[in-house]
């Protein structure tokens, strides 16, 4: 057990899902596992275990943000020997390309957080995907025929801007397709710890055009991505 898991060793699988949302890691359990049953509820972050297609799977909450999925993603690796973690979120586009329900691969993370600078000084290191799974993902998306796109995401610390448009502007010239909150740390704790990591993410609004899922969309509704996930990470 950890300060934020009350789990034993062994009762999470070797993958997990990691949703922001308690609620959305609920749903994937009841609506995707087989035979879910409840690991954790410290804090109302639930995670789960149960089967998919035979193998076993875990799908954890992490909350928003980078420091509450740095905590998360540093004890599944680290106390319950999780080898696979694939964040299942919802996004905003940084351009017209990208329409709200796609689906976006992050290949890379970049951010505006500090948590790696004391790190990494005087580098600044590059938070990426884990190829096999990266790959894979496009495969699926090719072979379903989705609307999906593969590049760059940003990890922010900042949820309320008082203009989003212009502050994603230099980084959607630069080929970042969206913006979330957990990319960033997910990938760097992947890469220091020996694990594999993808970001799969729905877009649920766009900052240039103002279009946007309904709220109960986004907990919903986004099976879709979930079954692309739980078919990569299994593989």
């Amino acid at each position: 057990m950890t300060p934020h898991i009350e789990a034993q060793k062994g009762d999470y699988a070797e993958i997990v899902l990691l949703p922001g949302d308690p609620l959305r890691a609920q749903w994937i359990a009841e609506n995707f596992f087989e035979s879910p049953r409840q690991v954790n509820g410290v804090r109302n972050c639930l995670g789960f275990t149960g089967k998919w297609q035979g193998t076993p799977v875990s799908v954890q909450a992490t909350g928003m943000g980078q420091p509450s999925t740095a905590i998360y993603v540093h004890e599944l690796l680290n106390v319950y020997e999780a080898k696979t973690l694939v964040r299942v979120g919802t996004c905003g586009g940084l351009t017209t390309k990208v329409k709200v329900r796609d689906i976006i691969l992050g290949s890379a993370a970049s951010t505006d957080s500090a948590k790696n600078t004391p790190v990494f000084a005087p580098y600044t290191f590059a938070p990426a995907a884990d190829f096999e799974l990266l790959k894979a993902a496009d495969d699926y998306a090719i072979a379903q025929m989705l609307e999906y796109h593969v590049g760059g995401l940003v990890s922010s610390d900042t949820f309320y801007l008082e203009d989003p448009a212009n502050s994603y502007a230099t980084l959607a010239r630069h080929g970042v397709l969206a913006v979330e909150m957990e990319a960033s740390t997910l990938y760097t704790l992947a890469a220091r710890y020996g694990a594999r990591a993808l970001a799969i993410c729905t877009v649920s609004d766009c900052l240039v055009t103002g279009e946007e899922m309904e709220p109960e969309d986004r907990q919903s509704t986004l099976d879709t991505m979930v079954e692309m996930a739980l078919t990569v990470a299994t593989q």
